[in-house]
């Protein structure tokens, strides 16, 4: 029933030439694989920029966490790190490996493990429209849209938004559009920015306001629903701020792992708070756990696979505008 810590390393990874990234032109990511019983399972993070974390440290908090479950077997080990670790990226890489350990040892798939009705599908998901100028981004959009991807999520920073949601309704006439105001919108008269971005059919807003600035949200009633990024970061925050938003983003990373998810994602059935599943740029190792949420999302947005030079071997596909798992 041993668990042995079989690698905590660092994999860094090529951006898409096309992709603006803060992580700049690669990205760096957190792979940690434990063996039991002769079987591995591998989970993968990225660190959170915002949270302060980095690949070493992140890989390091793994290398500290390992001997304190080397004992135990998957599930127990699982309960465990929810507690001698914080969430963040380095959790949820072991914890995520720690799921596929135990269903790898069980002789299931891991959504049968996780409780699911049935095999996860194809998922539309949103496809990231990079920060640039207002024609750089309606090019971008209009060739994702050529694509097939029908879902596209455009950052945005408080200024000259309404120029560039114009400019990629005008590259991609027939997309849904949604947007991350990435907590920009504090001193803008956010009824106003919402109700301009519904007239170019946007769905919904993202993070509007910085954490902590939630409340400026509580006397709006806006056309487009509001969902929580940074604000929602564990289960806590849930009922925090469940008053000022209509849903949450759900990253396994901030979260911690994909047991610190599902707690998030009953959390917000229980508040009537839609589900938006979202990742960090990643490979599709890291996308397979929070694939099984998706199956239970308002809005999907894994494109991380979709947004690195290359993927893991046999990762997710994506194919007009949905995420499924490889055709075999």
């Amino acid at each position: 029933m041993a668990i042995q810590l079989k690698s905590a390393r660092v994999e860094r990874w090529a951006v898409a030439a096309d992709f603006v990234a803060v992580h700049g032109v690669h990205v760096d990511v957190i792979v940690a694989e434990v063996a039991g019983e002769g079987a591995i399972g591998r989970g993968e993070g990225t660190p959170v920029l915002y949270l302060g974390e980095d690949a070493v440290g992140c890989r390091d908090a793994i290398l500290r966490a390992a001997p304190h479950i080397a004992d135990m077997d998957a599930a127990e080990a699982r309960a465990a790190v929810q507690e001698l670790m914080a969430p963040g990226a380095a959790r949820n890489a072991l914890d995520c490996a720690l799921w596929d350990l135990e269903a790898k040892q069980r002789g299931l798939r891991l959504w049968q493990v996780v409780g699911c009705e049935g095999a996860p599908i194809a998922r539309v998901t949103a496809f990231t429209i990079s920060l640039g100028s207002p024609g750089a981004m309606a090019g971008q959009a209009a060739t994702a849209e050529a694509d097939g991807y029908r879902l596209l999520k455009i950052k945005l920073t408080g200024e000259d938004d309404r120029l560039r949601v114009a400019a990629v309704r005008t590259g991609a006439p027939e997309a849904q559009l949604i947007v991350d105001a990435n907590e920009s919108w504090g001193e803008l008269d956010i009824l106003s920015e919402a109700e301009a971005l519904a007239d170019f059919g946007v769905e919904m807003i993202e993070q509007p306001v910085a954490v902590g600035a939630d409340a400026l949200l509580d006397p709006i009633y806006a056309p487009i629903p509001f969902v929580a990024d940074e604000s929602c970061q564990t289960v806590a925050d849930v009922m925090r701020i469940g008053a000022f938003y209509d849903g949450v983003n759900i990253k396994l990373d901030k979260a911690g792992g994909l047991t610190e998810a599902l707690r998030i994602a009953d959390a917000a059935d229980a508040a009537g708070l839609s589900i938006m599943v979202g990742c960090m740029l990643s490979t599709s190792l890291a996308i397979a756990p929070a694939f099984l949420l998706a199956q239970r999302a308002r809005w999907v947005d894994l494109d991380g696979p979709a947004l690195l030079a290359r993927d893991r071997e046999g990762g997710f596909e994506f194919r007009e505008g949905r995420i499924g798992p490889p055709v075999v």
